[in-house]
């Protein structure tokens, strides 16, 4: 199901991607985060690294599971998470075989202009945008593929 970035994955990766294809369920989220502190436990990722890319991750993952749709005659949703260091950033990538959606192309609410008039949800994407160096989404064939990259941070 892995298909390389076209104008994306340029920089290359310092060791092959590490691969986790979690059951489509909350069980299958707790453990795909407890695999990326794995990693970064394994690797030495700096905290901040380790923060952003699973707090993110957590966010893509819970929507995912919470709104995809899978097409009619497809297979039951299916997970593919692909982790890789490269020089300057920690990549995950998230394919799914869901209905095409580009998380990327949503636009984020305004913010409130106090706590009374702040609303409930809809932030994840400036919460994303805010703490990934890289977020991309393709899609290619029947699948979306979603790139966080965490910027490698001491």
């Amino acid at each position: 199901m892995s298909v390389p970035f076209s104008a994306v994955d340029v920089a290359a990766p310092l060791a092959e991607p590490d691969v986790l294809c979690p059951e489509p369920s909350p069980a299958g989220l707790s453990s795909a985060l407890a695999w990326l502190e794995g990693l970064a436990q394994r690797d030495g990722w700096p905290a901040r690294t380790l923060f952003a890319l699973t707090l993110c991750a957590d966010e893509a993952l819970t929507n995912l599971l919470s709104y995809a749709a899978v097409p009619a005659g497809s297979a039951a949703l299916q997970l593919r998470l692909e982790c890789v260091r490269t020089a300057s950033e920690v990549r995950l990538r998230i394919e799914d075989n869901a209905a095409a959606f580009d998380p990327t192309a949503k636009v984020s609410p305004d913010l409130a202009a106090s706590l009374d008039e702040a609303r409930v949800g809809g932030h994840g994407l400036r919460l994303m945008r805010h703490y990934l160096h890289t977020l991309h989404y393709e899609r290619q064939g029947d699948c979306n593929v979603l790139l966080l990259g965490a910027a490698w941070a001491a």
